[in-house]
């Protein structure tokens, strides 16, 4: 895995402007690969968890690595609007990186895969996708709080670590939502679904709903004791795993 000092040379900090007018923040890590990754943060997050910081300088040896804000978050401006916008900022994002590169993949996490699967609906710019603990429905996430994990989602956070990139500035909430299971089956990119068994946010039966649905080339993998979305990264036994997984799937499907 690359250097951490060596991770920050090759780190470019851009932005672009969204058709409706939203300045979307994005990191571009420039190592002269010819394909590149796009790395989507879910609710609460931006590109600079640590967590998904330490997929990209997994990935780097064989991949540029772009992170991005959606709007509301980080130091995009901007609300977030739920699902219901978020899609365009992707899309702007990609808009950008076709210039340069040949094959674009994703690796969503939460609600950030929800978004990229609607963008995938929307444009043909992506070439593969990888989506972690993301809902299929936003309307149907069960928020059983009782249930929460308590390391991952609690402690964790209150940890140097942990509290790097979060926060959010929310938007209207109530808006008409585009559901990823309606428009899922209409993909043509290879689809990767991971999920965590004890995901206490967003049950795998949603990945598990998403798998059966789409039309394309796919794969899911569940984890037994598998926490929610980027906690997968942690460093436990699910990690290597993981970027195994994810590492093998753009391999194969990024061409």
């Amino acid at each position: 895995m690359i250097k951490n000092s060596r991770w920050a040379e090759i780190r470019e900090s851009k932005s672009v402007m969204t058709h409706d007018q939203v300045k979307i923040s994005y990191d571009h890590y420039k190592a002269n690969h010819k394909k590149v990754i796009v790395i989507a943060h879910g609710f609460f997050n931006s590109k600079q968890s640590f967590l998904l910081q330490s997929l990209g300088k997994e990935l780097i040896e064989d991949y540029d690595v772009v992170l991005l804000d959606f709007r509301g978050h980080g130091k995009s401006g901007g609300f977030f609007y739920w699902t219901t916008k978020e899609h365009v900022d992707l899309i702007a994002v990609l808009e950008i990186l076709k210039k340069d590169y040949d094959n674009i993949g994703i690796v969503g996490f939460s609600l950030g895969g929800s978004t990229s699967i609607i963008a995938a609906n929307k444009t043909d710019l992506i070439d593969t996708l990888v989506c972690v603990g993301s809902p299929c429905d936003f309307d149907k996430i069960e928020y059983h709080v009782w249930d929460m994990d308590i390391e991952n989602d609690i402690l964790y956070n209150l940890t140097e670590e942990g509290k790097v990139g979060k926060g959010v500035r929310p938007g209207p909430f109530w808006l008409k939502k585009e559901k990823p299971i309606d428009c899922v089956d209409c993909l043509k990119c290879p689809i990767l679904f991971l999920h965590g068994e004890k995901d206490w946010l967003i049950r795998p039966k949603h990945s598990r709903n998403l798998y059966k649905k789409a039309n394309t080339k796919k794969d899911i993998v569940t984890f037994k004791d598998g926490p929610h979305a980027e906690y997968l990264l942690r460093e436990n036994k699910n990690k290597k795993k993981v970027v195994d997984l994810v590492r093998s799937w753009l391999k194969e499907t990024l061409t």
